[in-house]
């Protein structure tokens, strides 16, 4: 892991840009802790400085409770390398909402399961990196989207203790057999107006999870109106798993 960049935010944040071979990340660090922090791995759909803004915020929330975050870049967005088979698959999606139609599942599929496969070794490789850091210790959660990529690291990644996942995004129907696997203590968000996200198939999945503790926060408005209570519930249900 190479750090390329390092500022300290206004209240005292320390944040790190680095790359690990060909994957971008940021780290966010408390400012004034005295021990290894736990770790929250943040996902996103892509384009991290775009998300930028949005993540920042949720680490700087973290930070303020004692807890380190890292985020990636997701093969295929920013400024890294396309794939053409994933490009049609967006297009094809967007065509399909636009028109106003059902999303095929082969679709999904062609769109979901490959960032799957290709996304999960590499947080698992970062993670890797990030737990060898001395300002870094365990245990580590997972927070956020997309779903996809947060159910195959729940089932196959043994160090994420806990995770707060967002249904805002398809989920190939193929992992609902995956997400029956998942044990470990789960928090959703589901926004209930959420235009881009089909709400029943989000309460299939969450009623497929196969942890024993899961507990799902449905709340009114479109994809982006998650109310502002939700950071500190989310740092709640951390401190119950992580700490």
């Amino acid at each position: 892991m190479q750090f390329t960049s390092e500022q300290r935010l206004d209240d005292g944040v320390r944040e790190r840009e680095f790359t690990l071979g060909e994957i971008p990340g940021i780290l966010w660090t408390p400012g004034s802790a005295s021990a290894p922090a736990p770790l929250i791995l943040v996902g996103h759909p892509g384009g991290l400085h775009m998300m930028y803004p949005r993540l920042v915020a949720r680490a700087r929330h973290a930070a303020a409770e004692g807890y380190a975050t890292a985020t990636i870049e997701l093969p295929g967005s920013g400024d890294r390398p396309r794939s053409a088979a994933a490009e049609q698959a967006r297009a094809d999606l967007r065509r399909a909402l636009q028109a106003g139609e059902p999303v095929d599942d082969e679709i999904v599929d062609r769109l979901v399961l490959p960032l799957v496969e290709k996304a999960v070794p590499e947080w698992r490789a970062v993670l890797d990196a990030l737990l060898s850091l001395p300002e870094i210790g365990g245990p580590v959660g997972y927070s956020g989207g997309v779903i996809a990529i947060g159910i195959r690291l729940a089932v196959v990644e043994p160090r994420i203790s806990a995770a707060l996942l967002f249904a805002g995004s398809f989920v190939p129907r193929t992992m609902f057999e995956e997400a029956r696997q998942v044990t470990i203590p789960l928090q959703v968000l589901l926004q209930w107006d959420d235009e881009g996200n089909d709400r029943q198939l989000a309460l299939d999945l969450f009623d497929a999870f196969g942890s024993k503790e899961k507990t799902l926060h449905a709340n009114m408005g479109g994809h982006t109106g998650v109310p502002q209570f939700e950071g500190d519930d989310g740092n709640r249900f951390f401190a119950r798993h992580l700490k």
